[in-house]
């Protein structure tokens, strides 16, 4: 028997929503003290009945419009009438506009936060813990108003390159833009740069986590003691002072870490909620050959939820952003800024052409943040003297 499209998109719905610690009711059984999180299925507003409003501490909080799998491409189109629910009157209650609004199919799911400076739809992986929501109804701002707060960057002890790179970083940020890239070249101060502007939305922006990824083992123990000494230039105390810094060895995260160093092997299994070997976080993940064998799909972990991280800084962004690795970052809702001294075409089509700064190797030479790579042979008295072939120590080796 096959079943109903619009039914099975919901079936699908009431799983997610289960998973994500949802109690699940029907308009005519309901009991908003069963949990802290309340999905009413067909609730009677004053424009019609909406699919599901979202109860969080018996309060009304989101609406979720929901279509079926064939309409995944339409979502948009119904943003408007899904905000139509949002700002309705629901039966029985005298409620303001609800600000959190899904449409989803259960295969493609789109969420706004209507807190927001400039409310815009965007794509997730699955639905908010209601135990988020009430965090953030606790706050006086959404995330992405607080980065409109940010203030004027100080630049004592930092580099032209450094300064550019943040500025265009935060710009990007106030402009709701989901990803960003950050070219530059090596030795020039990436990993700093990355500590600058995280310490500065930490402290600025309220962010509640963020997380560094990388891709060796190595790179993560050397991420964490930068991390460890690092010292703001409008503060006289270490990061680990002011901020709790936590690199991630097994399947546990403290939820007091305001910043995890991960490499991206062991947070795929910390979502598929298995146990990884130490050597597996020494391998290249582009180095990785998977055959003809698909890797595996991540799926929700409610240990780990879609909202855990805000924002997460990707080291050699182009080793780490394709095949089995892209899951780990579609995964998560949160901003994405990628650090490479070397992109490609398909680094910058992943961080959506937005490029905030570029620093490439001929500029960290002509700086003397780097040494140029041209060799010279020099003449000696034996060539001087006929003994061998003499080249110009002015002329360079083909």
């Amino acid at each position: 028997m096959n079943q109903n499209p619009e039914q099975k998109a919901r079936d699908e719905i009431d799983k997610q929503l289960f998973a994500c610690g949802w109690v699940l009711q029907n308009k005519g059984q309901i009991n908003l003290f069963a949990g802290v999180g309340v999905a009413v299925r067909e609730y009677q507003t004053d424009i019609g009945p909406a699919d599901y409003i979202l109860f969080v501490d018996q309060k009304p909080v989101g609406v979720i419009e929901a279509k079926k799998e064939n309409d995944g491409h339409k979502l948009t189109a119904v943003e408007e009438q899904s905000a139509g629910y949002a700002g309705s009157k629901l039966k029985y209650l005298n409620n303001d506009p609800l600000p959190f609004v899904y449409e989803s199919t259960g295969t493609i799911t789109h969420f706004t936060d209507y807190r927001d400076p400039k409310p815009r739809a965007r794509e997730v992986f699955t639905f908010y813990r209601p135990e988020t929501f009430r965090k953030m109804l606790k706050e006086s701002n959404s995330l992405r108003g607080r980065v409109l707060d940010i203030p004027e960057l100080p630049i004592e002890g930092l580099r032209d390159c450094q300064i550019r790179a943040i500025n265009q970083l935060e710009k990007s940020f106030k402009e709701n833009r989901p990803k960003a890239l950050i070219q530059m070249a090596t030795g020039s101060g990436k990993t700093y740069t990355a500590i600058t502007f995280s310490y500065r939305l930490l402290k600025y922006a309220g962010a509640k986590r963020i997380l560094f990824l990388v891709d060796t083992k190595n790179l993560g123990e050397q991420a964490e003691q930068e991390l460890l000494s690092y010292v703001p230039n409008d503060d006289n105390r270490k990061f680990p002072e002011l901020y709790n810094v936590q690199r991630l060895k097994s399947r546990y995260i403290a939820t007091d870490s305001q910043v995890c160093i991960c490499t991206i092997q062991r947070l795929y299994s910390i979502l598929k909620d298995e146990e990884i070997a130490e050597e597996a976080e020494e391998m290249n993940p582009g180095e990785v050959k998977w055959g003809k064998r698909e890797p595996v799909p991540v799926g929700y972990n409610e240990k780990v939820p879609i909202e855990f991280f805000d924002f997460i800084v990707i080291d050699e962004c182009h080793r780490s952003i394709y095949n089995l690795w892209k899951q780990v970052l579609e995964y998560f809702d949160g901003f994405l800024i990628g650090l490479t001294a070397t992109p490609d075409k398909r680094t910058f089509g992943f961080f959506n052409q937005n490029i905030v700064s570029e620093y490439t190797h001929e500029e960290a030479v002509i700086d003397g943040v780097n040494v140029g790579h041209n060799v010279y042979l020099i003449e000696t008295q034996i060539q001087n003297s006929g003994h061998g072939m003499a080249l110009r120590s002015d002329q360079h080796l083909p």
